[in-house]
């Protein structure tokens, strides 16, 4: 105690600011722990994730059919008041099924009462879902050879069809197969082997790793064709996701990065596709979006990383930063304990969305103008009480660094308001990402810098599908067999989802 003493000064004042620094440090040091543990313990997203949603809604309806079971075993009209209900509930099958039809006939066409013949008056007609298991089967080819017995020679044969898999066993189909499973699926290959196992088809993973790297190399001219489209865009989103890969040479992972870009115009009634593209890099230095968009002028809504800030030393390149990463920044301090500036943030921002639900789909025009009268208002009003809260507080603590992280990024933030092609958010791209950390989670890591690349070129393709409807087995087998017919490259347009998807129309965006 004594040194302690010796330590401190003999001016009031002093002690009063030595108390003032320790007072903010020490709330500053409860709220990272209130942080931590949140995110150890506690719910890390705002909401329930979906997939989390929906697994608690199945164990919920799985335990009401189990008594809803018993119930109709013990009484009959149970069960007949349930089968009437689910008559009237269950739709229609899809017309293209195959039907296999069986007719239930009495045996006996005589009446019961005088024994004269029955004549039918109608027919009940029941339709139940059935399902065959997943089958494999083998395509025999049968070239026959022909020789002329005047000429010794001539040996005349049709020529064999092109392969993806060159004295392979695989059909397109099934290679399309092996990667839908992998990337959408998120079905690792030695899972997929064993799966195959299972049927008597012994498959090596090193095998499955065969087919899967050779259709990369088939699909890349598809996958730059989609950065191309990306590049000549004027308004897209980017993000960035970790990947971890392989380093054979340390024994362990080193950690790239796939890069994404999206394109979806359909909240504001754009023409253009929906697309996602991803590309792998070593790091997540700035150097990397700015080769990715080359020649790239126009609008690039990201999160709050710096990375992107080069972008805009090019005149042609402006940023839009999301709100959603800023409502996450209060909604942490929100959430760990009574936090009046922040709670009265997240309902300005909540205001802000109400009126984007409103006009989510209308042309860009319309968007621009109900956000010049109704969130303009919102975001004059919300910048200097920003500004005048950070003066009030400790420029140390977490609700400083959440404020000033919104007002250093306030001209990209309020870029939607000018500009109703923009989003107020990025999670178009956030949502683009989530299948890539399904696959990291089931597969662990790319085996080398080479497999990031050949990840990151099939599931730009199959996202891609799935933005426009599109069935990505069907699209992928589809692709594959044209590509090895020696599909011309000037056509490539043609191979893409979009294309595919054509006839059927884009699905509105959710």
């Amino acid at each position: 105690m004594p040194q302690l003493d010796a330590q401190l000064p003999n001016d009031p004042e002093t002690l009063k600011a030595m108390l003032i620094a320790e007072r903010a440090r020490s709330e500053r040091l409860v709220q990272i722990i209130k942080e931590m543990q949140r995110h150890r313990f506690g719910r890390r997203a705002e909401t329930l994730p979906e997939d989390q949603m929906l697994l608690a809604l199945e164990e919920a309806e799985q335990t009401e059919a189990c008594g809803t079971a018993e119930e109709e075993a013990r009484s009959a009209e149970a069960r007949a008041q349930a089968a009437r209900r689910r008559r009237r509930n269950r739709g229609a099958l899809p017309v293209h099924l195959p039907r296999i039809e069986t007719t239930i006939d009495i045996e006996d066409k005589a009446c019961p009462c005088c024994k004269g013949l029955l004549h039918k008056i109608g027919e009940d007609i029941s339709e139940r879902l059935d399902i065959v298991p997943a089958q494999f089967r083998v395509l025999v080819t049968h070239r026959p050879k022909y020789a002329c017995r005047a000429c010794e020679d001539v040996v005349v044969q049709a020529p064999a069809p092109s392969r993806l898999i060159e004295g392979g066993l695989p059909t397109e189909a099934t290679v399309a197969h092996v990667l839908v499973s992998k990337y959408a699926d998120h079905l690792p290959l030695y899972r997929q082997a064993q799966i195959y196992g299972r049927q008597g088809i012994n498959l090596d993973r090193s095998t499955l790793a065969d087919w899967v790297g050779r259709a990369a190399w088939h699909l890349r001219p598809l996958h730059e064709r989609l950065l191309a489209h990306i590049r000549s865009s004027t308004k897209i989103f980017a993000d960035e996701t970790t990947a971890p890969v392989l380093d054979p040479g340390r024994g362990r992972t080193k950690t790239g990065q796939l890069w994404a870009y999206a394109r979806d115009d359909r909240p504001f009634g754009g023409a253009d596709p929906p697309l996602a593209v991803y590309v792998y890099a070593p790091n997540r230095k700035a150097e990397q979006p700015i080769a990715h968009l080359a020649d790239f002028a126009g609008v690039v809504q990201v999160d709050g990383y710096a990375g992107y800030r080069p972008l805009v030393r090019k005149n042609s390149v402006q940023l839009a930063f999301c709100w959603s990463h800023v409502r996450r920044r209060f909604y942490e301090l929100a959430a760990a304990g009574p936090a009046p500036i922040a709670s009265e943030v997240l309902e300005r921002i909540a205001a802000l969305y109400a009126i984007e639900k409103d006009i989510r789909g209308c042309v860009p025009d319309v968007r621009r103008a109900s956000r010049e009268a109704k969130s303009r208002p919102i975001l004059d009003a919300l910048e200097p009480w920003l500004r005048e809260k950070l003066a009030l507080i400790s420029q140390k603590s977490k609700l400083a660094e959440a404020i000033r992280y919104a007002l250093s990024r306030w001209n990209g933030l309020t870029l939607f308001v000018d500009d109703g092609r923009v989003e107020i958010d990025s999670n178009v791209v956030e949502r683009a990402i989530r299948p890539i950390a399904l696959n990291r989670k089931n597969a662990l890591f790319a085996g080398s810098d080479g497999g990031a690349e050949n990840w990151a070129i099939v599931a730009s393709l199959i996202e891609t599908c799935k933005l426009n409807g599109v069935d990505p087995q069907a699209w992928m087998a589809d692709t594959l067999t044209k590509i090895v017919s020696g599909h011309l490259n000037s056509q490539i347009d043609d191979l893409l989802p979009w294309a595919y998807a054509a006839p059927q129309g884009l699905k509105q965006v959710a």
